[in-house]
């Protein structure tokens, strides 16, 4: 079994940052693909937690084809408007 790594006390550059979104994104979408939509709804917040905390120049940096899918997905199906899920 490989040693756990020590959590790191320092912030995460802005680098980290935009590879963790991109990361996040990326996860949330295939499990949309999946169809296991309480993991992609929960994925999705977290993706959007960290998006919401990159700079205008740190969001050009997310791949478009990922700043269109997490707009499209947060506005059609995760909105206001729906229905939260268990209700």
């Amino acid at each position: 079994m490989p040693a756990k790594k020590k959590p790191s006390n320092k912030p995460p550059t802005s680098a980290e940052l935009v590879k963790e979104a991109c990361r996040r994104i990326r996860l949330a979408r295939s499990l949309w693909d999946a169809h296991k939509n309480a993991a992609c709804r929960a994925e999705r917040a977290k993706a959007m937690e960290l998006y919401e905390r990159l700079t205008h120049e740190q969001r050009e940096q997310v791949p478009e084809q990922l700043r269109v899918w997490l707009r499209y997905r947060s506005e059609k199906y995760f909105g206001d408007h729906t229905t939260p899920p268990g209700g």
